[in-house]
């Protein structure tokens, strides 16, 4: 996983050394990191990720990755190379044995619930990550899973006889190339268990078509949970729009290529946000007046329909104006 965010506090930043760097898949390479000090490493929960300072001031974020026996003791990651992207994993990818690189301690956005029941792990590509994790905290509390992991070719498939021969016959591989097209979200949430916790990470169609499938099946939004593996885009046909703060009537003109956050930062208003792609929630604010245009991938269809909340890190207005909560 990889987007820009807050630093967050310098003073706790860890500073770390790159014990291997090891291409697993193309083009994915895993890092193991342990820290410079010696000192013992922030504990993390399945789904926590680290915010890496990569480039030109920018943060990005990647998932930690625990497999049983793992002793506490370094940090593994795995990093998808996104040769058209800002140079975050270009520079992950550049990293080799002794370098050192400074993060921010774990931050978990995308926690593992904390029932007995089964769980469906959905992994798209390297949203594969995070769902290690789970399936390794799963196995440990001897509660069901199954984890699908879906890849476009056997060489593009990070950690598969690997989890094959660790979890068994929990989990599945999904390769495009083979099948003729995309992992069938539709049917595999269809087949859940009512008390299934279904766990959705990749690209942002996998995301809505799973989506989709959940709320036909009308079980509880508290049980269906995701993480988007994909910066967000301009979308064609974009407008520019206006904001009005409903706490000082200040109004802001949002313009294609921007974001709210973006515009209201510049314009010295204080927010609170995390991931800038639209599926950890934290920035979700009232929409007072207005016609939101959604495109988060937390809102439920109800809450879509209702209109009454946005994620200001990504979505945008279908109405010339909207007045917010802030």
């Amino acid at each position: 996983m990889s987007h820009p965010g807050q630093p967050g506090d310098a003073a706790q930043a860890l500073e770390l050394e790159v014990i291997t760097s090891t291409e697993i898949a193309d083009p994915v390479r895993e890092l193991i990191l342990r820290p410079v000090n010696a000192a013992a490493l922030p504990a993390f929960g399945a789904g926590a990720h680290l915010r890496f300072l990569v480039a030109d001031g920018r943060w990005n974020a990647y998932s930690l990755i625990a497999l049983p026996g793992d002793d506490g003791r370094s940090y593994r990651i795995a990093v998808r190379r996104e040769d058209g992207g800002a140079g975050g994993s270009l520079a992950m990818h550049g990293l080799r044995t002794g370098d050192r690189i400074v993060a921010q301690p774990p931050r978990n956005d995308f926690p593992l619930d904390a029932g007995t029941g089964p769980a469906l792990l959905l992994a798209g590509g390297i949203g594969l990550t995070p769902l290690i994790s789970m399936a390794t905290a799963l196995a440990e509390r001897g509660r069901p899973f199954r984890l699908v992991m879906a890849a476009r070719t056997r060489a593009a498939a990070a950690y598969a006889d690997l989890l094959g021969d660790t979890f068994g016959e929990g989990i599945s591989l999904h390769l495009d190339d083979l099948v003729g097209g995309p992992m069938p979200v539709t049917d595999l949430i269809a087949d859940a268990a009512p008390d299934t916790h279904v766990y959705v990470c990749g690209p942002r169609p996998m995301i809505e078509a799973a989506r989709t499938a959940w709320a036909t099946r009308a079980l509880p939004d508290a049980q269906f949970h995701t993480e988007l593996f994909d910066a967000p885009q301009p979308e064609a046909g974009d407008q520019p729009f206006e904001v009005e703060l409903a706490s000082t009537g200040q109004i802001f003109i949002v313009p294609p290529g921007q974001t709210i956050i973006q515009v209201l930062e510049a314009g010295g208003v204080d927010l609170v946000y995390d991931c800038q792609r639209g599926d950890c929630g934290i920035c979700q604010t009232g929409v007072l007046e207005g016609t939101p245009d959604h495109r988060d991938v937390v809102l439920s269809p109800a809450e879509r329909a209702a209109g009454k909340l946005i994620h200001i890190c990504v979505s945008r207005a279908k109405s010339a104006r909207l007045k917010l909560d802030l």
